[in-house]
Formats: C-alpha cells, structure tokens, sequence
C-alpha cells in the first residue's frame, strides 16, 4: 500500500561550508527517500539553511555585507553542493523566510496562552564596547573551578566542568576584548518540565532509537528545566511579538524552519498543508539528525509541537559522527574537506557508496579511511559491479548487433532467480536503514555473476561457431543479473543507474521490475561505454593537499592571551599528600552528545571502576583512548552534571595549541597511588 511521507535533514548553517561531515546525514536521507520512490511510495524532502544568531550577524559584518545577503549567499553554495552530491530536495529553502516567522510567532502565542511561557530577569554578561549581551560562546576566561586559562563561558576543556558564564574569573569578550560587565536583562522561558510526563512517553514509543532514549533518562532524572528562547538586541532573528528588542533564540525557529519550508512547498505545489501537520495526520514524519542536536529534537521539538496543537515526528533516525582516517577531521592534516572541494577532484558517487557500505540504523560514528575508500570504490563498483557489463556487451554488440538472447542460458536460471528472491530482504534493509548490510548483499551477489561469467568463459565460446547461441544466452544472462544489480544499486547511485538505463535501454528502473523475466531479454542494447573508472590515488592526495592549502590563517589570539599559565602559589607538604592520585585503566571511551567538549570515561582503578567527564573531545577520540593508562585524581569530591556523575578528574597539560593526557610509565597497573 502506497504511503506519504515528509522527509528532512537537519538545517546546515549559513555561517560555513558543507563539508563531508555534512553529507554523511544527507546522502543517507537521499539513499533512504529514492528507494521510497522506487517502492512506489510519495515522498516529499525538504531542507533548509540555519539562519539566525550572533555568528551570523558578526560573520556578515566582518564581510561587510547584510546578513541577508550572506545567508543567500550561503544558501546559493549550499544547494549548488547538494546537487553536486545528487541530493533530490523537493525544496531547500531559509529558516529566514515569512513562512517560518508566522509560524514561529503562532506557537509561541499558543504556548504563552496555555501558560507555557516565564518572563524573568537574568542576570549576563554584557559586552560595553559593542554595546550587547554576549553568548556564551563568545565569552573566554578562567576556569572557576580549575583555573585553566582561555575556557569558553559554558564549560571548561581541560577539566570538564559546567557553568554559568557569569562564574569565569577574568572574563574577556571574544569579540572587542572587554571585560564584560553584569547586566540584567528580561527572558522568555518555555516551561519544558510542564511536559515532562509527555515526553517520557513519548520518547519511549519507538519515536528514537533506545540507545538515545536511555541518555535522555539522566536528563529527566536531573529535572528538565525550563528553556531560554529568547536573545536581546542586537541579534539577527525574529523579533518575539509584544516584545521590543526580544528575538527567538536560534533554536526555537531553526526547527520550525521543517514546517515554514513545507508550508513553502506546500503552497508552490497546492499540497493541503494541514493534512501533514494536525495532530491527526496520517502522513509520515522523518527527521534525519546527528546525535549532537538529539537533545533539542526530543525533546524541546516535540514538547512545542505537542503543547502548540501540530502534530509530533513519526521518528528520527539519528546517526553518529565522522572522523577521517580513525581521527577528528582536521585542516592541518587536510581531512577536513568540503563538499566543494572534493567535488572538484572525485565522482560523488565514490563517496555515496563509500558512506553507504559503513551506514547502519544506529548511532556509531562513521570513519572515512581513504586508502580503504579508494580499495572499495575500486574493487566493488569496477571491479566486482560494472565489470559484469564490459565482459559481456562487447560480445553483444560485436556479434549480435546488440540483439539479446530471448532466453537465459540454462546454467544461470537457478542464479538469476536468486537474484530476484533476495529483492525483497535487499529491500527490507533499505527500509531499515541498514545500508552497510544491503550493499553486502548485493556484492555477494555481483560475485556470483562474476563467478558464472567464469565458469561459463564467453571468450572461449566465441571461438567456436557452434556455440553462437549459447554465448549469447551467456551474455543475456550475465547483462541481466547487471541489470537486477543496478536496480538494487539504485538508491546509492542514482546517476550511474542512469547511465545503465541508456545503455540497456530500458525504462527507469523500480523495485516492481525486480521479479520481471521479460524486462530485458529479448530487447537490443546501445553499444557499450564506460560507465565508471577506478580511483587513482593521486586524485585523493591532490585532495588532500588543497585542503590544507585552503586553511585559513589561525585566528588572531584575545587580548592578553593565558596560553601559557604562571606559576600558581605556593602550597604546604600537607596541602600536596591530600591530593590521591590514581593509575588508572581507561576501559571506555564514549561521546556525550549534549555536550561538544565532553567525553565520558569509563575508569579502572584497581578496586573499583569510576566515571569521569573529560573535557578532551577536541584532542581524542574514544578509540584512541580505550586500554590507555593515565592519571586520575581519586578524591576529588563527585560533581553533579546534567549528564550523569563525574567521579573524579583526569590529568592532562595544555599550552593553548593542544592537550595532552598524562600517562605513567608502561608496567604501571590501574590502582597504584602516585607519590
């Protein structure tokens, strides 16, 4: 039965570039909606730029133009990207649009009407030079609670710790240098505890995967809080009705950017808005997202769509981040890669197949290896898929005019129908977004296509005049399971499919066609071109170094830069023997995604096993720091965080420039104190 389906990514922000990082979420939606095409199924993809907030505003007026003419700007790039990637939106539009202002506007009107909205002074930091209160992170100054110098005005990277911007010691405005000063300033609060019990029920119904579910309990055990929606002037965004000089914070709009762009498209193309977002919709909703941004997608999304009377995502499918080559994407090292960039240098769909084979339904980071990215692409796609075509059209062409066999040969019946059995699982795992295992299916299959060619060797059959028919039938046989191949491919390679469609020529190519045994033999073929060429590896070294090459110069330091920390004071024998420093055995690693700088350290210290938050994502990722000993302080009283217990610190030295985790000596065991 036919289905209708609203489908988007996560909204790019205009401050920036699409980079690989980006197209991991995007070319898994678009896999994901053209085998929803190919099912027979109607499916609108939407997606649009992130346009409000201080980086914005600063960013253009550092470029000297409007913020309005930078995010067209962006916009302009972004989508000139996507398409490079063959990514399919119905529309890609702006959060900065008259659709998602009235929008914006009615849910905060019907949220304040049922007595969801707080108005209260808070007290922040205000920048006395340019004249506005400061975002966190545009504050830097002194850890309050380790005394690291440089940390950002929300948590610290050297000891992990939460705070209040207003706590930092020496704060500096990132922006003009000043030391900014104390001002109080009225707020809007969205009370998120008011649908607490909503939102325990309805992250629990199958709406996220149980992994992120169970995250989300350390924040209902903490107490949800209520949520800051609003910023003050100057702040490029929409100003809150009834409230001079108040704007929506950026991400009370971004997300209703998903309804201002369908009411766009919806009115482009005479579709009945309502039907997708009442509460009674029978319309499916799917979010794409990154595990960084869960937290705002289930639960502040939901709670206003609920309270606010739209209707709530039938799920989101949330996928993990990408490194390059086992470490975080770095310009020095030239894996951080645009989409541009690598546009310029590689076929697109090298990479769409490449992230495809590595994707599942889960939340596990994706690694892109480029020596294994070149040996894949390589070894699948020329040598296992399209190689099937150019051993046996050329026999076609040559000597039968391009006129296929209008029979299969009998040795390849059983093998053919194989093919046509396995379909369906192919694409059940589509369905499921089990990409990785799809793929592995349909290699298993490209080898035994391989495998008849083989055994049956057409090339020695063409030497012997008696076996004209039969050679045919190979080579209808062999063009056959290429074309079943191509069909399951699809999703991935959409270009490439089309390519083979003109060249078997055939109608576009949907699931409904996988059980035909008439739909190519018999028929004539166009002579045969190549349809795709290996990966030398000199192109991805060439992308590599112009990566780096376009890394812009380092920021110019803040004023009266702490890289390097003085001395502290002095302290007794007394005071250093109350410190218990521990080896110990780093057993897990795993990211914190409400948090950018965190990772959560599973410990072993001889008796027991403690969990640390360190402020150490930006220099490791989990895989390198697992089975690694280093140095805990082991009485240091437990911190209370929003994600969980910190039980403990661990060491590391920092110039500014890097952070490096202190180890002991190898032959230390986890346990030992350090004197």
């Amino acid at each position: 039965m036919s289905r209708t389906l609203l489908v988007t990514s996560a909204l790019p922000y205009a401050n920036g570039s699409i980079h690989l990082g980006h197209m991991v979420e995007h070319i898994q939606t678009d896999i994901w909606v053209r085998h929803q095409r190919m099912r027979g199924h109607v499916v609108y993809l939407i997606c649009a730029d992130d346009t409000h907030g201080t980086p914005v505003m600063l960013a253009a007026e550092a470029q000297g133009i409007t913020p309005e003419q930078m995010i067209e700007k962006a916009r302009a790039e972004h989508m000139e990207d996507f398409a490079g990637f063959h990514i399919q939106h119905d529309l890609y539009y702006s959060t900065h649009s008259p659709e998602t202002r009235a929008f914006a506007s009615e849910i905060y009107q019907r949220l304040k009407t049922a007595g969801l909205i707080n108005i209260r002074p808070i007290e922040q930091l205000f920048d006395p030079v340019r004249g506005m209160f400061l975002p966190d992170r545009f504050i830097k100054g002194e850890c309050p609670r380790c005394h690291a110098r440089d940390q950002y005005g929300d948590s610290c990277e050297v000891c992990g710790a939460s705070y209040a911007p207003t706590d930092l010691i020496h704060p500096v405005s990132a922006i003009s240098g000043a030391t900014p000063v104390r001002r109080t300033s009225e707020h809007h609060f969205f009370r998120l505890g008011a649908c607490e019990s909503f939102l325990k029920e309805w992250t629990r119904s199958g709406t996220i995967p149980p992994e992120a579910a169970n995250k989300l309990d350390e924040w209902f055990d903490a107490g949800l809080s209520d949520w800051d929606i609003s910023r003050d002037a100057p702040y490029f965004g929409f100003e809150i009705p009834g409230a001079p000089n108040k704007f929506f914070y950026v991400w009370l709009d971004a997300p209703i950017g998903y309804i201002g762009t369908f009411k766009k498209l919806a009115d482009t193309q005479g579709l009945d808005f309502d039907a997708f977002w009442n509460p009674d919709s029978r319309v499916e909703l799917y979010h794409f997202i990154g595990k960084d941004i869960l937290y705002f997608h289930s639960l502040f999304w939901p709670a206003m769509l609920e309270c606010a009377g739209f209707r709530t995502p039938t799920q989101l499918f949330v996928h993990g981040f990408l490194t390059v080559n086992g470490q975080k994407m770095s310009k020095s090292r030239g894996s951080f890669i645009t989409a541009g960039n690598y546009l310029r240098h590689l076929d697109p769909e090298y990479l769409r197949y490449y992230y495809a084979a590595k994707l599942n339904s889960g939340m596990d980071d994706l690694d892109l290896n480029l020596e294994d990215f070149i040996a894949r692409v390589n070894s699948d796609l020329v040598g296992k898929y399209v190689n099937i075509a150019s051993r046996a059209a050329g026999f076609i062409s040559k000597r039968f005019d391009g006129q296929l066999s209008p029979t299969l040969h009998p040795a390849a019946e059983a093998l053919v129908e194989r093919f046509r059995d396995r379909a369906e699982s192919i694409a059940m795992l589509y369905d499921a977004r089990e990409f990785g295992k799809a793929l592995r299916e349909i290699m298993e299959l490209a080898d035994g296509a391989n495998q008849f060619i083989d055994s049956a060797k057409p090339w020695d059959m063409a030497k012997e005049p008696s076996l004209q028919e039969a050679l045919q039938q190979v080579c209808t046989s062999a063009l056959e399971m290429f074309r079943l191949l191509t069909l399951f491919l699809k999703p991935v390679l959409p270009v490439l499919a089309a390519k083979v469609e003109a060249f078997l020529d055939i109608p576009a190519l949907d699931w409904s066609q996988a059980t035909d045994d008439a739909a190519l033999p018999g028929r004539r073929i166009r002579p045969y071109q190549h349809l795709i060429t290996r990966i030398d590896p000199k192109q991805v070294e060439a992308l590599v170094v112009v990566s780096k090459e376009l890394t812009p110069p380092a920021p110019e330091p803040l004023p009266e830069p702490a890289h390097l920390l003085p001395v502290a004071d002095t302290i007794g024998i007394d005071d250093f023997s109350k410190i218990d420093l521990r080896v110990a055995r780093i057993l897990a690693a795993d990211t914190v995604p409400e948090a950018d700088k965190l990772l959560r350290l599973t410990l072993d210290i001889g008796v027991e096993q403690r969990t640390v938050f360190a402020g150490i994502k930006h220099a490791y990722t989990p895989e390198q720091l697992v089975g690694r000993l280093t140095v805990m302080v082991a009485n240091l009283s437990p911190r209370k965080m929003r994600f969980g217990e910190s039980q403990g610190m661990v060491l590391a030295a920092g110039d500014g420039s890097g952070l490096y985790l202190l180890s002991p000596d190898s032959g230390a065991t986890p346990g030992l104190r350090i004197k």
